[in-house]
């Protein structure tokens, strides 16, 4: 068998022999652009453990694929004051060196043995789908803090001796959609499942922000010199705690984390800090609220400003919970005369120097919560490339901060639904599906994705797609307003020059779309329609179009897709919306198709010579261990075996026409986030330069053979390795 392409030395996880035995459940969502980990605990991120146990699992990652690390470990805060007078707050996530670990002090709520996290999706031909599911993908989980052990275990909570009794069914929505995959909303519904009454009763989310890209930076190298370098700001207009890469891998990380509160619901009402007054469904009366959001950020360590401590304990926690520095007399004056010192503290300039912070929104108070009492409050995760204007980062400008509000306003958008107005009640022309309440979570929805097929040929790509999208209804104008195709190509060394970001590097090189009604380009669809339907062996699909792209050159990787666009609607201001490429993108390897006679079609090797640092490489942190020369006009079932010209063995690779870059580091690191979404010609194989025992080979001339495992006809050739 081919040797695994890298030997992973594992961390030790402290928590790990216990997960086995306890209830803990991760997933990381994969429906949108955010490869965000999120758990049945409460927690999103997994303080980069995907990095140190060898399964890769992102954190936070935007764009995916790209090694933008945006988050730590984030979590849900819940705090009130009880009958008694005191506060007390439990927490599913906390400031943590390692993250989260059964019974570490902070990691308070937990999940029955057996409740895990059920994923969901709208898409009917998901084997996730259910009539239930809000978006694409859906993750829904159930826990409390109720807990003083880890379920199913004998571990103690450390410190967690009075629980609130409070349960929280969580759903976290994400959308593959163009305009929306930048974001994954989190939607609690919390009950007080105890006995007690809070009064004061505030709901959090924190996070542990840190922008990075561990392509470039491994994740945690360099010890606190690898978190110490973000910048962190509030924006009170879009109720929007956000933070970016101040002084790190600035060039590889030109992106935003925002956390955003979107709405909040009790038994008094709707309430959102932008909101002045409330109806009283109890009352039947618009009464005033005190609704607020406090942002608090504070240092995980190092700092000489008491504001910016850590807190302790449940009353400092709380306090932070409660006393935001969005509502400091320094927020927005820190020369002014109620300000603390008399120099004043410039709160907002020493949260946009780089350092490593901790923020938290939090919001409330909620009327008393009591035993049986629900709250609804949803918060999103936003993310956002960077606007750039051509100046340094820790500007931090309106400008460069352009691409994040308008994706927050998308994630507001969504929240809303049918609540057009947004007052939290439902006022004439907003029932749209006719339930008598309001509906959230609803986008405009483009057709559906076109069901495609992509086929590597030598110097060509071949993409072939269903005529599906043409039934497609808009769920807000309820019409069928499909208009037409899309078909992207990405640049040439996307994959390996800069970051990867397909929604910068993809490249529209054709536009069909419904001639006649005046609207777009009027091509009509004849030139990519096939004369009858084309079907292809184990495949169900019927495929109506082809597009071919042709002269393009063998070995490198392209991203191609097919989408599908509508109309738009006038009259409601919808502009025509696009399905998602990165929905439907597919990775493509032009090459060499099976070699059937390798007498009259000689196997070979490019680049011949190969040169250490060829333009394909690429940059990662696995430099060495991420490199590819392609053997090429192989049959279809061979065995590859590669020598010095003194005939020492080097290397044995087994190919077959199915291979799809499993083998090799570069195909992980550049290539689809699985290699099962990868396409190869079915005559070229890579191989990363490393030997048998993963040992670097030196420069020099080289020998191969090649034996055909059908026929046993075998050839041999020769190549050369420069450094």
């Amino acid at each position: 068998m081919r040797k695994a392409a890298i030997l992973f030395v594992i961390s030790v996880i402290s928590w790990w022999p216990a997960q086995a035995q306890q209830s803990f459940e991760d997933k990381v969502t994969n429906a949108s652009n955010v490869r965000l980990n999120v758990s049945n605990y409460g927690t999103f991120g997994n303080a980069f453990r995907g990095y140190r146990d060898g399964s890769g699992d992102p954190s936070c990652e935007y764009p995916a694929g790209s090694g933008i690390e945006h988050l730590f470990e984030g979590g849900i805060w819940l705090g009130g004051i009880t009958d008694g007078g005191q506060p007390v707050v439990s927490t599913s996530a906390y400031d943590a060196p390692q993250g989260y670990a059964p019974g570490r002090v902070g990691f308070e709520i937990t999940a029955e043995v057996g409740s895990g996290l059920q994923e969901r999706s709208s898409l009917f031909d998901s084997k996730f789908y259910d009539p239930r599911a809000v978006s694409h993908q859906d993750y829904v989980a159930l826990f409390s803090d109720k807990n003083v052990k880890i379920p199913g275990t004998e571990i103690l909570i450390t410190d967690h001796n009075n629980p609130m009794n409070v349960e929280v069914e969580m759903q976290t929505y994400n959308w593959n959609f163009s305009f929306s995959d930048f974001m994954v909303i989190v939607n609690l519904k919390i009950t007080n499942a105890g006995t007690e009454t809070f009064s004061d009763f505030h709901v959090a989310l924190w996070n542990n922000t840190v922008v990075r890209n561990v392509n470039i930076t491994p994740a945690g190298s360099g010890g606190a010199a690898f978190y110490n370098k973000g910048g962190n700001g509030f924006m009170d207009s879009i109720n929007m705690a956000y933070c970016y890469d101040a002084a790190g891998d600035i060039g590889f990380t030109e992106s935003y984390i925002g956390q955003v509160f979107l709405g909040s619901e009790d038994k008094a009402g709707f309430h959102h800090p932008n909101l002045d007054s409330t109806f009283n469904p109890i009352t039947q009366q618009w009464e005033p609220d005190n609704f607020k959001l406090h942002y608090n950020a504070w240092t995980f360590q190092g700092t000489n400003e008491p504001i910016f401590f850590f807190p302790v304990n449940d009353q400092a926690r709380y306090q932070k919970m409660t006393n935001g520095l969005n509502y400091n007399p320094c927020w927005d004056a820190p020369n002014g005369a109620p300000c603390q010192s008399g120099l004043g503290v410039d709160l907002q300039a020493q949260l946009n120097a780089a350092g490593n912070r901790s923020d938290l929104i939090s919001a409330g108070p909620f009327a008393d919560f009591e035993p049986g009492d629900e709250i609804n409050v949803a918060f999103a995760y936003v993310l956002a490339r960077k606007n750039e204007d051509g100046n340094p980062n820790t500007d931090n400008s309106p400008e460069q901060r352009a691409n994040l509000i308008a994706n927050a306003g998308w994630a507001q958008q969504a929240y809303n639904g049918e609540d057009k107005n947004f007052n939290g009640v439902l006022d004439e022309g907003e029932d749209n599906d006719g339930d008598d309440e309001i509906t959230r979570f609803i986008l405009p929805s483009p057709p559906s994705i076109p069901r495609t097929k992509v086929i590597a040929e030598n110097n060509r790509i071949e993409i072939y797609w269903a005529d599906n999208a043409r039934n497609s209804i808009d769920p807000i104008s309820n019409e069928q307003d499909f208009e037409g195709y899309r078909i992207y190509l990405s640049k040439l060394g996307f994959d390996v020059t800069g970051v990867p970001d397909l929604a910068e590097d993809f490249k529209l090189i054709a536009e069909y779309d419904i001639r006649g009604n005046d609207l777009f380009k009027e091509t009509g669809f004849e030139p990519v329609e096939l004369s009858s339907p084309r079907f292809f062996e184990g495949d169900t699909v019927t495929y109506e179009y082809q597009y071919v792209i042709d002269n393009i050159p063998n070995g490198w990787q392209y991203a191609v897709a097919v989408t599908a666009f509508d109309r738009g609607d006038e009259e409601s201001g919808l502009e025509s919306l696009e399905s998602s490429f990165l929905a439907n993108n597919f990775r493509v390897f032009p090459g060499t198709p099976v070699n059937e006679n390798m007498e009259a079609n000689q196997p070979f090797v490019y680049p011949n010579p190969y040169y250490y640092g060829a333009a394909w490489e690429g940059r990662s942190n696995f430099q060495e261990e991420s490199r590819k020369l392609i053997f090429a006009n192989l049959p279809q079932r061979c065995r590859i075996r590669i020598f010095t010209v003194a005939g020492d063995f080097i290397d044995e690779i087994y190919h077959d026409q199915d291979y799809q870059g499993e083998d090799i580091r570069w195909y992980q690191t550049f290539g689809a986030e699985d290699t099962e979404d990868n396409r190869f010609s079915g005559g070229e194989h890579a191989w990363d330069l490393l030997s048998l025992d993963s040992q670097i080979i030196s420069r020099g001339l080289y020998m191969f053979s090649v034996e055909d495992l059908e026929t046993g006809q075998e050839t041999t050739g020769k190549f050369v390795i420069i450094k």
